[in-house]
C-alpha cells in the first residue's frame, strides 16, 4: 500500500515559511508555458522530430533553452514560482510518443532547469521557487480509462524525477477526477517514502463551464475528499477565466480548511481562425483577481492558458499593491491534526457531498445491499446481475438513505474481485457515498481503488487484536475515509454498557495517535435482540442505550451508529417495523447520530400507537412485572400477541391528516399541495363563517402566493405549480354561484391581455402565464397565436387592459416585438408592456425595447415574475403612484427591474437568441464560397432508393421510439423539472424518480389506450451537388433540377458551410446524395393539447404538450438512425443511450433555424419534395410547421459533419 502522511516527517520548506507568514504576502505562479513556448515558433525538429513534434515536455532534452527562455519571460515579469515543463510527463501520457522509458529523466531534467533559472533570479527580498508540475495525464480513472494501481506507479515513477531535480513543491494540477487526485497522492507519497523527505503539496482542480468537474464532481465534494489528505494548498485552474470561478472561490474561502489558489484562463477560450483566443487584458485579470485576494483571502494567483508575461506582469503587481485577506487555514503544524476551520465533516459520493451531522434526523445507511443480510443481494451476486445490484442500490436512494452500505462477502466468492466490480458502477449511478462494508480489509481496498468520493470504512475492532485494527484504520488514513469502530475486543462482544465503553475509549486513543481524527470515528456499541426471550439477552437493549450515552458524553467529536433492526430479530414483520422505531428514536434522543436502516421499515415516533411505544419500550428497559417469582406481565409476549396476524401495512398508523387543520389553514393547504379531493367539503364548511369572495381573496389566493413564494426559491416544480392552479380554478368554481354579481366584477385584481406575435405559434410559455395570473386573480385575455399588431391594438381597444404581454420562441419574433411597440406609440398605448420568450434577453429589452416605446417594458422571466410585476404595479396605480412614462413614482420595488430604470442597462444576462442591435454585425459585402480545407472528400453514400417515402405509424414501433427519448431535456426543459440550488444531487434524483418518472409512465400509457399520437414520417434520397455555398437538388432521374439551398458560411476559424459535405457538382450534374426527412406527431395531440388547456387540466397540459414536442425530436433521432443504417453505417452506432443523445454517431441532422442553415423558410421547399402533405405536415403563411408537434431536416453523412456557428 501507499504510504500516509505519518510514514515520513516534514522537513522545513522555505516555501511553506513564506506562505505561512504572518504578512499573508500573495504568492504569484507563472503563465501559460504552453501559449509561450507557440510564442517561439518551433518547429518538428526542435521537438525531436515529426512523430514528437507537440510533446512539450521532450523540449527540456532537446531544445532546454527554449525551455529557460519560458522561465526566464516569467520571472523577469517578477512571478515567484515556475513550474516545471513536465505536465504531460508521466509515463503513461509519454507512451503516446513512445517516450515512456524517460519518464524518469524528463522529470528530473525539467526539475534541474526550472531550479537553475530560479536561483539564477532569487533575492532575500524575493526568493523564487519551482513547482513540479504533474498533470492529469490523459486517462480518467473513474470511467475505467486506467486501474488505479497502475496511474499511482506513474505518477511515484514522474514525482521521483522531480524530488531528483529539487523542486521546492509539487503542484498536482488540471484535476478532472477525483479519483486521479488520489493516485496522484498515493504516487507523490510513495515518493516521499522512498527518498525520505517531503514536499509542499498543492492540488488545484478544473471546474468546468457546467460548474462541477469533468467527471461532475462539484467544489462542496472536492473539498470534502481531499480534506483528510496532507496538502497545504488548494484551489482551481484551467478550464475558465476568473468571472466563472466566482462561486468556487467563494466555496472555498468559507469551507476549505487549507489555504487557496487560484490560476485562471485569461477568459473563455474563443475560436479565433481555428485557433483559442483568450481576451482577457492583463489589466483585467489583476482587476478580477484583486477580489479574491482582498475579499475571500486567496493567497496563491497565476495564469493558466492564454496567459503571458504581461498578465504575470499586473499579477506581480498585485501582490506588492496588497496582503490577502485574513482567513484561518492549516499550517506545516496542524495538517495531521486536520483543524476543520470552516469545513464541516461529510462524506461524499462522486458528484456531492452528505454532512455527517443531519439537520433534523440522523444519518441514514441504507442496509439492503448486504450480501450477509439479504438473499436476494446474494441471489444477483451469485447471477453477476450488476444492473440487478444497482437497482437494489438506486431502491435505497428512493428510500430517503444518506449513505450506502454496500457488502458482497459471500462465501465461495471473490469478494475483492466483487467489490470491484460493484463499487466501480454504484460510484458512477447512484448519488450517494458508500459505507464499504467487509470483515476483510483487502475488500474495502478493492473498492476505495474505485471509488472517488469519500467512503466510510465498516467496520474494525480488537478482536483479532491490534494488527487488523490498526490496518483498517491505516487504510483509512491514506484513502481518506471514515471509519467504523465495533465495541469488540479479543475476549468478544461487549455486552455491558461500560465494557463497550472501555473498547470505545481504547480504541478512541488507538485512532488518534494514527492519525484518524474523532470527527471521522463512527462507533458502532452494537444492537443486539432482545426478541429471543434468552434471560442473558434481555438487557440488550438498555445496555446499548447506556453505551451511547456514555460515549457521547465522554468521547467528544465522534459519531455513534448502530444496526438498528438486529435489536428485533425473530420477531414478525409488523412488530419489527415498531420496536425497531421506538428504539431508534430512544438511541437518537441518547446520542446516536446514525443508523445503519431500511427506511422504509421505520416509522416517525408520531406515527407509533401510544400503547404499542408503552409496551416497547417496557421490552427495551427490560420493565417485567413479578407477583413472588412468577412473571406477570412480560412485554415480549404481549408484543408478540399484539402483532400476531397483523400486516405491516396495517402496522403503520396515521398521523395528523388536512381534516385535522383549521378551516383557513385547511384551505391554503389544499391549494399549496394541489389536492382536490375533500374541497368541495371544506368550502362548504368555509362559507357557514365567510362570504365567498372573503374565502377567495383571503385563504385561496394566500395559498396561491405560498406557491408562487415555494417556487421562486426552487421549494416547488412547475407541474406542482400547475396542480395548484387546478386545485385554485376547482374552488373558484365551486364558489361563483354563491357570489352576487357585483363579487365577480370586483374579484378581478385587474385585466391582462396576452398574445404570442406574428409568425409564431409557440404558445406554452403564453399559456402557463395565463394559468398562474388567472388563479391569482385577475381576468386575462388569452388572444392566442400569430397574433399581429392589428388584432392587439384592437383586443386592448375594447377590453381597456391594464397590461399587455407578448409572447415568441423564434428570434424573427422579437423584431415584430419591437415593430409592435412603435404601433403602440402611434394608437396611444402607453399601458406597461411585459415581454417573455426564450428568444429574448434582459438587455435587449430594458434597453432597445425600452428606448422604442413611450410607456414602460418589463422583462417577462416566467410567470411569476409577471405576477409580481402585476400585484405591484395594480397596488401602485390604485394608490396613484404609478405613472406610464416613469412607472414607480417611489421608485421600483426589489426584485424587480424596468426597461429605463438606472440598473437595467447593466444587465448582462445572456440567453441563445436575441442580442441587442449594437451587437449585430453586418455580414460582409464578399463573402468566401470556397470548402473548408478543414473538410475532407469521402465516398459518396449509396442510397437504398431515390425520390421520398412515407413511414405511417403502425411502421413505427412505439418501443424502439422511445429509446430515443431524452428524458433529460423532457423534464429539465419540456417539463421545467430543474434542479434548484437548494437541492442536492440525491434530493433531486429522488424528486426525478417519485415525480417524473411516473407521470412519464402514466402519459405514455395515455398516448397507446388513449391513441393521442399519430407519428410519420416521410424522407427519402435526393442527387445532389455542391455549387459553392449552396446545395443544388434534383429529381431521381439526376437530369431535372428541383431547387438549391443557399447556406451561409462561417467567416472565421475552420470556416465551415453545410455544402462543404457533399461533392461538387460535375459540369452541371449531380455527383452526391442528399438525405432528408420530416416528422410529425400528428394533428391529433395538437387537437388534444389545446382541449387539455380549455378544460383547465393545466398539469395534463403541461405534460402532455411538451412530452409531445419531445417525442417528434425522438422520432427525428429515429428516423435520422434509420437512414444512417440503410446508407451502410450500422456498425458505427453508439451502443450506449448516452452516447446516442449526444450525437455521438456518424454525420448530423441539420434543422433549419439553427445558425448552420437559420431560414425556416426554405423548409417549404423541402416538404413540397418529400409529398410531407401525404402525412399531414404543412408549413402555413408564417413560415410554421403544423402541427407544431413536427420538425424537418438535412442529413449529412460525412464523418466530420456536426453542428456548427456562423
Amino acid at each position: 500500500m501507499a504510504p500516509g502522511s505519518l510514514e515520513v516527517k516534514r522537513t522545513d520548506s522555505a516555501f511553506l515559511t513564506r506562505l505561512h507568514s504572518p504578512q499573508r504576502p500573495v504568492l504569484v505562479f507563472d503563465g501559460a508555458t504552453g501559449t509561450s513556448l507557440q510564442k517561439l515558433e518551433l518547429n518538428a525538429d526542435d521537438f525531436g522530430g515529426v512523430e514528437l513534434e507537440g510533446c512539450n515536455e521532450n523540449l527540456v532534452l532537446t531544445r532546454p533553452d527554449a525551455v529557460q527562455e519560458v522561465h526566464r519571460q516569467f520571472l523577469e515579469a517578477g512571478c515567484d514560482v515556475i513550474e516545471t515543463n513536465s505536465f504531460g510527463a508521466a509515463s503513461i501520457v509519454l507512451a503516446e510518443y513512445g517516450l515512456e522509458d524517460f519518464a524518469f529523466e524528463i522529470n528530473k531534467k525539467s526539475a534541474l532547469l526550472a531550479k537553475e533559472m530560479a536561483i539564477k533570479f532569487s533575492t532575500a527580498e524575493q526568493p523564487r521557487f519551482v513547482a513540479g508540475s504533474i498533470g492529469p495525464t490523459t486517462k480518467l480513472p473513474t470511467l475505467g480509462h486506467i486501474d488505479f494501481d497502475s496511474m499511482r506507479e506513474s505518477y511515484q515513477e514522474q514525482a521521483e524525477g522531480l524530488l531528483a531535480g529539487d523542486v521546492d513543491l509539487f503542484i498536482i494540477e488540471t484535476c478532472q477526477d477525483v479519483l486521479q487526485i488520489k493516485a496522484a497522492l498515493h504516487g507523490v507519497e510513495s515518493a516521499f517514502l522512498k527518498v525520505g523527505e517531503r514536499r509542499p503539496l498543492m492540488v488545484s482542480v478544473t471546474m468546468e463551464t457546467t460548474g462541477t468537474m469533468l467527471v461532475g464532481s462539484d467544489i462542496s465534494a472536492v473539498v470534502a475528499i481531499l480534506e483528510p489528505f496532507p496538502i497545504e494548498i488548494l484551489g482551481l485552474n484551467c478550464a475558465t477565466g476568473p468571472e466563472q470561478m466566482k462561486e468556487h472561490i467563494n466555496y472555498l474561502s468559507n469551507h476549505c480548511p487549507f489555504s487557496i489558489s487560484c490560476i485562471p484562463n485569461a477568459g473563455l477560450p474563443e475560436n479565433v481562425g481555428g485557433v483559442a483566443h483568450y481576451r482577457l487584458k492583463p489589466l483585467e485579470l489583476k482587476m478580477q483577481l484583486m477580489h479574491f485576494v482582498e475579499d475571500l483571502g486567496v493567497q496563491v494567483i497565476g495564469g493558466c492558458c492564454g496567459t503571458t508575461p504581461d498578465h504575470i506582469s499586473a499579477l506581480a503587481e498585485l501582490a506588492k499593491e496588497m496582503c490577502a485577506a485574513e482567513r484561518p487555514s492549516r499550517c506545516n503544524h496542524d495538517l495531521d491534526k486536520r483543524s476543520l476551520f470552516g469545513y464541516e465533516p461529510a462524506a461524499a459520493s462522486l458528484y456531492g457531498v452528505t454532512p455527517y451531522n443531519q439537520d433534523n434526523s440522523f444519518l441514514i445507511i441504507g442496509e439492503r445491499l448486504n450480501a450477509s443480510g439479504s438473499k436476494k443481494v446474494r441471489e444477483l451476486l451469485n447471477a453477476e446481475d450488476w444492473d440487478g445490484l444497482v437497482a437494489v442500490a438506486r431502491g435505497q436512494l428512493k428510500e430517503n438513505a444518506h449513505v450506502l452500505d454496500v457488502n458482497v462477502d459471500y462465501v465461495g466468492r471473490d469478494g475483492i474481485k466483487d467489490m470491484h466490480e460493484m463499487v466501480s458502477r454504484l460510484v458512477t449511478n447512484i448519488n450517494l457515498p458508500l459505507m464499504l462494508d467487509s470483515t476483510e480489509w483487502q475488500k474495502m481496498e478493492a473498492g476505495l481503488k474505485v471509488a472517488g468520493g469519500k467512503c466510510i470504512l465498516n467496520s474494525t475492532n480488537y478482536e483479532d487484536g491490534e494488527e487488523r485494527f490498526s490496518q483498517v484504520l491505516k487504510l483509512a488514513k491514506e484513502f481518506g475515509a471514515g471509519v467504523v469502530i465495533g465495541t469488540i475486543d479479543e475476549q468478544g462482544m461487549a455486552r455491558t454498557a461500560e465494557q463497550k465503553f472501555a473498547i470505545a475509549k481504547r480504541a478512541y486513543k488507538d485512532a488518534v495517535q494514527l492519525g484518524i481524527p474523532a470527527h471521522e470515528i463512527f462507533y458502532d456499541p452494537l444492537a443486539l435482540p432482545i426478541s429471543t426471550g434468552i434471560e442473558e439477552d434481555r438487557r440488550n437493549g438498555l445496555e446499548t442505550i447506556e453505551a451511547i450515552r456514555l460515549i457521547r458524553n465522554e468521547l467528544s467529536g465522534v459519531h455513534i451508529v448502530l444496526g438498528v433492526s438486529n435489536i428485533s430479530f425473530g420477531l414478525s414483520p409488523a412488530a419489527r417495523i415498531t420496536l425497531n422505531s421506538v428504539f431508534l428514536n430512544d438511541c437518537c434522543e441518547a446520542g446516536m447520530d446514525a443508523a445503519i436502516i431500511s427506511p422504509a421499515k421505520i416509522l416517525p415516533l408520531s406515527k407509533v400507537n401510544e400503547k404499542h411505544q408503552r409496551i416497547c419500550r417496557d421490552l427495551i428497559h427490560d420493565l417485567r412485572t413479578y407477583e413472588k417469582e412468577a412473571c406477570t406481565y412480560d412485554p415480549l409476549t404481549e408484543l408478540t400477541k399484539l402483532f400476531e396476524g397483523v400486516s405491516t401495512k396495517d402496522a403503520r398508523s396515521s398521523g395528523a391528516s388536512l381534516a385535522d387543520l383549521p378551516i383557513e389553514d385547511r384551505l391554503k393547504q389544499f391549494i399549496i399541495d394541489g389536492e382536490r379531493v375533500g374541497l368541495n367539503e371544506s368550502l362548504e364548511e368555509a362559507l357557514i363563517l365567510y362570504q365567498p369572495l372573503q374565502i377567495v381573496n383571503t385563504f385561496l389566493l394566500e395559498g396561491m402566493k405560498i406557491v408562487g413564494e415555494q417556487f421562486g426559491s426552487g421549494q416547488m416544480q412547475l407541474p406542482f405549480v400547475l396542480q395548484s392552479a387546478q386545485t385554485m380554478k376547482s374552488a373558484v368554481a365551486y364558489l361563483e354561484p354563491h357570489m352576487d354579481k357585483s363579487d365577480g366584477a370586483s374579484s378581478t385584481k385587474g385585466k391582462f391581455l396576452i398574445a404570442t406575435v406574428k409568425g409564431d405559434v409557440h404558445d406554452i410559455g403564453k399559456n402557463l402565464v395565463d394559468i398562474i395570473l388567472t388563479n391569482n386573480g385577475y381576468q386575462v385575455i388569452n388572444l392566442g397565436i400569430k397574433q399581429d399588431s392589428a388584432a392587439i391594438i384592437d383586443a386592448q381597444r375594447i377590453h381597456q387592459a391594464d397590461c399587455i404581454a407578448m409572447s415568441g420562441l423564434l428570434v424573427k419574433s422579437t423584431a415584430f416585438m419591437k415593430s409592435n411597440l412603435k404601433e403602440f406609440n402611434e394608437a396611444g398605448i402607453t399601458v406597461p408592456v411585459i415581454l417573455g420568450g426564450a428568444a429574448l434577453t434582459p438587455k435587449f429589452v430594458n434597453k432597445d425595447c425600452s428606448d422604442t416605446y413611450n410607456g414602460k417594458v418589463v422583462y417577462g422571466k416566467d410567470a411569476f415574475t409577471d405576477l409580481r410585476f402585476m400585484d405591484a404595479y395594480i397596488a401602485a396605480r390604485r394608490n396613484r403612484r404609478w405613472d406610464d412614462a416613469n412607472g414607480f413614482l417611489d421608485g421600483t420595488p426589489n426584485g424587480l427591474i424596468l426597461g429605463g430604470d438606472s440598473d437595467s442597462a447593466q444587465t448582462h444576462i445572456t440567453n441563445l437568441g436575441m442580442t441587442d442591435s449594437k451587437t449585430l454585425k453586418t455580414q460582409p459585402l464578399s463573402v468566401s464560397t470556397a470548402r473548408s480545407t478543414e473538410v475532407l472528400l469521402e465516398e459518396v453514400i449509396k442510397p437504398p432508393f431515390l425520390g421520398p417515402k412515407e413511414l405511417l405509424a403502425n411502421e413505427i414501433p412505439f418501443s424502439e421510439l422511445l429509446t430515443y427519448l431524452d428524458r433529460n431535456s423532457l423534464f429539465k426543459v419540456q417539463w421545467q423539472m430543474r434542479k434548484t440550488k437548494k437541492q442536492s444531487r440525491s434530493e433531486y434524483d429522488k424528486y426525478i424518480e417519485d415525480n417524473a418518472l411516473p407521470a412519464l409512465e402514466r402519459w405514455l400509457k395515455r398516448l397507446e389506450d388513449e391513441s393521442l399520437i399519430d407519428p410519420a414520417v416521410t424522407y427519402g434520397y435526393f442527387p445532389c451537388g455542391r455549387e459553392g455555398n449552396s446545395l443544388i437538388v434534383f429529381e431521381a432521374d439526376g437530369i431535372s433540377q428541383l431547387g438549391r439551398f443557399n447556406l451561409p458560411r462561417q467567416s472565421a476559424g475552420k470556416c465551415l458551410c453545410i455544402s462543404d459535405f457533399y461533392k461538387d457538382l460535375n459540369d452541371g450534374k449531380p455527383t452526391d446524395f442528399l438525405p432528408m426527412q420530416a416528422v410529425t406527431m400528428g394533428e391529433r395531440c395538437s387537437i388534444f393539447a389545446q382541449q387539455l388547456f380549455q378544460s383547465d387540466a393545466y398539469t395534463d397540459y403541461l405534460f402532455f404538450h411538451g412530452l409531445t414536442v419531445q417525442l417528434s425530436e425522438a422520432l427525428a433521432e429515429w428516423s435520422h438512425a434509420r437512414i444512417r443504417r440503410e446508407c451502410g453505417f450500422g456498425a458505427e452506432e453508439p451502443q450506449a443511450i448516452n452516447d446516442l443523445l449526444a450525437q455521438r454517431y456518424r454525420g448530423c441532422r441539420f434543422s433549419f433555424g439553427y445558425p448552420a442553415c437559420p431560414n425556416v423558410g426554405d423548409s417549404r421547399q423541402q416538404l413540397k419534395w418529400l409529398n410531407s402533405d401525404s402525412i399531414g405536415l404543412i408549413m402555413d403563411s408564417n413560415d410554421q410547421l403544423q402541427p407544431e408537434q413536427s420538425t424537418t431536416a438535412l442529413i449529412a453523412l460525412h464523418s466530420q459533419a456536426h453542428y456548427f456557428s456562423t
